[in-house]
C-alpha cells in the first residue's frame, strides 16, 4: 500500500544518506595547523566571553546569537540549523511528495511546517539539514494526516441509540459496497443495523444495495426510483426506533445533474432526518482527483469522516495525507479489497510508518 510516495520519500532518505557521506569539500586538514607558517600558533587564543562589536549585526548573525551562546553550541559539538542549509532538501521533500500524488497545497503546507520547526534549532554538527529534514519528515505527516481524533468505535458505544450514519461520495467509487462492509463491521461487535438507501435516482441501486442486504442478513428499508431520499432515511429511522436497532445506514446520491440538487437532497436530508454522523467514500487511489470531490462534499454537507476504499491497488498514498488536510476530518476506515471482511481501521501512526520507513 502507498508504495509510489513511500518510494519517493526513500529515495529522498537515500539522497540525503549520500549527502551525508560526503566529505565537506571546504573540510581542512586536521594537521592544517601544524603545516601553516606558524603565526596563528603565537595569536593570543579567543575569549569565548568577549564579543565582537558587529556580534548583534543581522547581516554578520542573523539570528542574533551571541559569540558566547555560538560558542557553547560548538563545545558541546551542536550547531543551529539555517534556513539556508534546509533550502535544498526541503525542495527536494516537496518534489517526492507532489510525485507521490498528495494535493500541491498539502504539500506545501507540510514544508513550510517543516521549515517552521527546524530553522534555529540545534543540530548535532555531524547532522546536515538533509538529515534533519529527513528525520522530521514522519511527525510533519503524521501531525497532517492525525486530524478530528475521532475514534469510531468509542462514538458508537457513547451514543444514544438509533445512530444514523449518512455516507457522501460519488457513485462508482465502492460507497454502496463500503456501507454493506460497515454493516457487517458493526453487526460483528453486536449492533443491531438497519440499511437505506437514499440513492433513489440511479437505476439498479435497490436491487444493489438489497443483494448485500440479504448476504449479510440485514434489514433494507427502500422506496420506488425516483422517490424521496429523504423520505427514505426518515423511514429507516422510525424503523429503528420501532425495533430498538442501533444504526441506520443511509446511502445517498452520488451522481445529479448538477451541484445545486445534491446541495438540495443533502440539506433536505439534513433537515428532515438530522443524521448523526456523515461518512464520505472515495478512491484511494483517485488521488487528487479525491481531495477534490471530499473538499465539494464537505462543502455541500459537513462531513465527519472519511473511508477510502482501493486502499490495496493505492499506487500513491497522497490522498489519504491531502484529504485530511483539506477537510479537516479524521480518515477512519480503508477498503482493502472485494470482501465483506476488507475494513481496515485507519491508524495514523502505522500509515505514516509505512509511507516512510
Amino acid at each position: 500500500m502507498f508504495d509510489s510516495l513511500k518510494e519517493k520519500l526513500g529515495k529522498f532518505k537515500d539522497d540525503v544518506e549520500e549527502e551525508a557521506d560526503e566529505p565537506e569539500p571546504d573540510a581542512e586538514p586536521e594537521d592544517a595547523a601544524v603545516e601553516s607558517d606558524g603565526d596563528a600558533a603565537d595569536a593570543p587564543a579567543a575569549d569565548a566571553s568577549e564579543e565582537p562589536d558587529d556580534a548583534g549585526d543581522p547581516e554578520v548573525n542573523p539570528k542574533g546569537d551571541s559569540l558566547t551562546e555560538r560558542a557553547k553550541l560548538f563545545a558541546s559539538g551542536q550547531a543551529k540549523i539555517t534556513e539556508a542549509e534546509l533550502e535544498e532538501p526541503l525542495e527536494q521533500l516537496e518534489f517526492a511528495l507532489l510525485e507521490g500524488d498528495v494535493e500541491m497545497s498539502v504539500a506545501r503546507d507540510i514544508v513550510e511546517q517543516l521549515r517552521e520547526e527546524l530553522v534555529g534549532t540545534a543540530r548535532a554538527q555531524v547532522k546536515t539539514g538533509e538529515i534533519v529534514v529527513e528525520e522530521a519528515i514522519g511527525n510533519a505527516m503524521l501531525d497532517v494526516i492525525d486530524v478530528g481524533g475521532m475514534d469510531f468505535d468509542e462514538e458508537i458505544a457513547a451514543h444514544e441509540m438509533p445512530i444514523t450514519i449518512i455516507f457522501t461520495g460519488v457513485n462508482g467509487v465502492g460507497k454502496t459496497t463500503t456501507i454493506a462492509k460497515l454493516g457487517k463491521y458493526l453487526d460483528d461487535r453486536g449492533y443491531d443495523v438497519v440499511l437505506a438507501n437514499g440513492d433513489t435516482y440511479r437505476a439498479g441501486a435497490n436491487e444493489q444495495l438489497q443483494e448485500h442486504a440479504d448476504t449479510l442478513d440485514l434489514k433494507l428499508i427502500s422506496h420506488e426510483q425516483g422517490g424521496d431520499p429523504a423520505a427514505v432515511i426518515y423511514d429507516a429511522v422510525e424503523y429503528a426506533e420501532a425495533n430498538e436497532v442501533d444504526v441506520v445506514l443511509g446511502d445517498t446520491a452520488g451522481r445529479l445533474h448538477t451541484a445545486d440538487d445534491l446541495m438540495a437532497q443533502l440539506e433536505k436530508i439534513d433537515r428532515v432526518v438530522g443524521p448523526d454522523m456523515t461518512i464520505f467514500a472515495d478512491e484511494a487511489v483517485a488521488g487528487q482527483d479525491a481531495t477534490h470531490r471530499a473538499k465539494q462534499f464537505n462543502d455541500a454537507a459537513e462531513i465527519d469522516g472519511v473511508v477510502l476504499t482501493k486502499a490495496d491497488a493505492d499506487s500513491q498514498g497522497g490522498a489519504a495525507i491531502s484529504i485530511a488536510e483539506v477537510t479537516g476530518k479524521p480518515i477512519l476506515f480503508l477498503g482493502t479489497g472485494q470482501g465483506y471482511d476488507d475494513l481496515e481501521t485507519f491508524d495514523p501512526e502505522v500509515i505514516v510508518e509505512r509511507l516512510t520507513e
